[in-house]
């Protein structure tokens, strides 16, 4: 389990005890929570599903789709850039207005709490693909039944699992900085800003009410549903196939279809053998949108002490060629 590089920064230190809970939900999921997290899994899927009739009968324009694509690639990058390897594995240190940033960027995806998204994936990096890990698709076993459940759980079903991640176990430098914790407890406003922002550009651009419904539609339902869906195959389809060249404990594998809408999350076999990686894509033509948007990131002052990986340290994780899987 890597924790992140600026641990206590802008923290407020311990007086002792435990702090406060980052989430408003304890450590067990309440029926209120399960009931809202499945609507935001089915009414998005849903418009996801009626968007190709709706595309085709011409219920979108180019700003609906510029909505969409701004706002899914926005969020992604939070995830990816933010949640993911900056405040999981910190692969890097961020100046305060980029931490406080990234945070709010990722709570725009609708994927829960920062520090509950960061505390599950300490814990599946700990675990990963053995037991104790909460999504690995060989869950329930190898064979072809087992894997198709296991693959169930591993993209949808264990978000409705009650027991939670211990926060205070996994994720202890992020309840203890006070933004961090604030932004965390208050993703439920965060999840209406985002789903907010693409109606309102639309019906003011626009200045039509149906304005605003299309860019909802697309740049909210269906963004979300497509931004989850692709998050979601990183813990089955990545865990499941894909080539692995480099050498980790697990079944990670580098799926390169899902790269661009990933932003390079899908290379991620080099990402379980190197998880503090600041660049998951480091083979030749890997596309990873993501290092590069921190290597801005980098150049511009805000980023310091980036974990960029050598030759060295990638060739030191590289199997036979000849033990290669696919």
């Amino acid at each position: 389990m890597t924790l992140s590089p600026d641990l206590m920064e802008g923290a407020a230190a311990s007086s002792g005890g435990s702090a406060p809970s980052a989430t408003r939900g304890g450590e067990q999921k309440r029926s209120v929570e399960q009931v809202a997290l499945l609507l935001f899994i089915t009414v998005p899927f849903l418009a996801l599903l009626a968007a190709v009739p709706l595309a085709w009968g011409r219920g979108v324009s180019w700003l609906d789709l510029g909505l969409m694509v701004f706002m899914y690639f926005l969020a992604c990058h939070g995830i990816t850039v933010g949640y993911h390897r900056y405040f999981t594995h910190g692969s890097f240190k961020a100046k305060r207005p980029l931490r406080i940033a990234l945070a709010v960027m990722g709570s725009l995806a609708v994927e829960g709490p920062l520090v509950r998204w960061v505390a599950d994936h300490r814990k599946h990096h700990k675990y990963s693909d053995h037991e104790g890990d909460p999504h690995s698709p060989w869950r329930f076993g190898e064979t072809v039944p087992a894997l198709m459940k296991g693959l169930w759980w591993a993209h949808i079903g264990w978000l409705f699992d009650e027991e939670q991640t211990d926060q205070q176990k996994y994720a202890p430098d992020l309840i203890r900085d006070p933004a961090i914790r604030r932004i965390s407890r208050d993703f439920i406003y965060w999840t209406a800003v985002s789903l907010a922002i693409p109606p309102l550009v639309g019906g003011l651009v626009t200045m039509s009410w149906w304005g605003a419904f299309t860019a909802f539609f697309w740049g909210s339902l269906v963004r979300v549903a497509l931004l989850h869906h692709v998050t979601w195959s990183i813990n089955s389809i990545c865990h499941a196939v894909g080539k692995r060249p480099f050498r980790s404990r697990d079944r990670s594998g580098n799926v390169w279809w899902l790269a661009v809408l990933s932003c390079g999350e899908s290379w991620h076999n080099l990402h379980h053998a190197d998880p503090t990686s600041a660049r998951h894509g480091v083979l030749r033509g890997q596309v990873d949108s993501s290092a590069r948007l921190i290597r801005w990131f980098e150049l511009a002052g805000w980023a310091t002490d980036v974990r960029w990986p050598s030759g060295a340290r990638i060739d030191a994780r590289r199997r036979d060629k000849s033990s290669n899987a696919a």
